[in-house]
């Protein structure tokens, strides 16, 4: 397998290899003898594909041994040799007449063309593995293969790239370092553009120009997620974005965002406030504090995932508190919908042992009844201990004019 595509990449040729070997490693512990990869993130983890194609039908076709084949949307793949390595003649596209046609998928066409190239039969001597929970393998799609290709035996292959990227290489590391300075500035730009009286749009907008401005020396992706602002009363129910209501004075408005180059992300959540906080948001915003620098002293390679749980939850107690779901999850290379890899969760009952180099959102988010706090990290997993990759303040931070009174020295303060 030699890459022979004109793209430029963000990573080696040996390391695009190595992740093929680590995941046909895992597909040979699974008895898989073929992989059909429809998930945006594991096919540009494999082959470097990067487009908003992904609303249609797409796949990487994985087979334990020879050439992996791109199958896209004919449109896309005519231009498909811009972004990945692959060779030319292993990026194939289905006709046009097939997109969105209720009586034919594109698959249908893909496992015909499958067989012309010879790829059924030896894929047939054992189990062919598909993304069962990709956002974007759909029931037709996989009715279609079913039909199709009868001598197949299709099984869930259960995440199997997604764990293969849960350990992060130094290449990626660096990556999402960078994306981490975009996420510093997106999340400054949030709290310069927060007062009274904004509209929740501007503030959204003034975030959504920092993440694709990024720095001098690198400019940002696209987000997986829109930035989201739950605010004052909403703050009790997470995931909500913006609309055009105003700013309303001592009222706490969570931000949730993320920097993202080269498709890797680095998500950060804060809690601002312009004016006074309510006592009751000054309580839970210290125990969620707490709560967080505990797990933060906890994690190191090799201590279990759910160690970092019961830190959290200790901590919580001691002031009242509990949260049932879970407090992160790994993060790397995301797409829409998420940037989460969906493998490990920090929760008390996974048993995930931390390794080096593994990268998660540290999520102490608290939603309560009509109000809430927001408060996590992007970190890094090292040998002795974390790296967080972010370097924003934490606590109720004080935005508009309230934020401005404190970065004014009082007497006492100057020389």
């Amino acid at each position: 397998m030699d890459p022979t595509g004109t793209a430029t990449q963000a990573f080696s040729a040996e390391e695009f290899a190595g992740r093929l070997a680590a995941v046909r490693a895992r597909m040979q512990e699974q008895g898989l003898n073929a992989l059909v990869v429809t998930d945006p993130a594991n096919i540009y983890y494999l082959t470097g594909y990067n487009a908003w194609s992904f609303y249609t039908p797409q796949l990487v076709f994985v087979p334990d041994d020879g050439d992996m084949v791109l199958y896209a949307r004919e449109m896309d793949a005519n231009g498909a040799f811009r972004t990945t390595w692959l060779d030319e003649a292993n990026i194939v596209g289905y006709p046009e007449s097939y997109v969105h046609r209720p009586h034919v998928h594109p698959f249908d066409w893909v496992a015909y063309s499958m067989r012309q190239r010879h790829l059924v039969a030896k894929a047939a001597r054992g189990c062919v593995g598909l993304e069962m929970d990709s956002h974007f393998f759909s029931p037709k799609a996989y009715r279609a293969l079913f039909n199709a290709i009868p001598e197949w035996t299709l099984v869930d292959s259960f995440e199997l790239v997604n764990w293969v990227r849960a350990v992060k290489s130094p290449a990626e590391i660096a990556l999402m370092r960078r994306a981490a300075s975009v996420t510093n500035l997106a999340m400054r730009a949030a709290g310069d553009a927060i007062d009274v009286g904004v509209r929740q749009c501007d503030v959204a907008a003034a975030i959504s120009h920092a993440q694709i401005t990024g720095t001098p020396e690198f400019g940002g992706d696209y987000t997986a997620i829109v930035p989201m602002l739950p605010t004052g009363a909403s703050a009790d129910t997470p995931h909500l974005t913006w609309n055009d209501e105003r700013l309303r004075p001592d009222e706490a408005v969570i931000v949730e965002l993320a920097g993202a180059v080269r498709r890797y992300h680095v998500p950060l959540a804060r809690t601002f406030v312009p004016g006074r906080p309510a006592q009751r948001v000054q309580r839970l915003a210290a125990a969620a504090d707490h709560g967080l620098a505990a797990v933060l002293e906890t994690v190191a390679a090799g201590v279990p995932v759910y160690e970092l749980a019961q830190a959290w939850n200790h901590t919580l107690f001691e002031y009242g508190y509990e949260k049932p779901s879970r407090i992160g999850y790994s993060i790397g290379v995301g797409y829409p919908p998420d940037w989460g890899e969906r493998t490990i969760s920090l929760r008390s009952e996974d048993q995930t042992v931390l390794r080096e180099n593994m990268t998660f959102h540290l999520m102490c988010g608290m939603w309560m009844d009509g109000y809430g706090y927001e408060v996590s990290e992007s970190i890094r997993v090292t040998d002795a201990g974390v790296e967080v990759l972010t370097d924003h303040a934490r606590g109720l931070l004080p935005a508009g004019a309230a934020q401005r009174a404190a970065a004014i020295p009082t007497p006492k303060d100057q020389p």
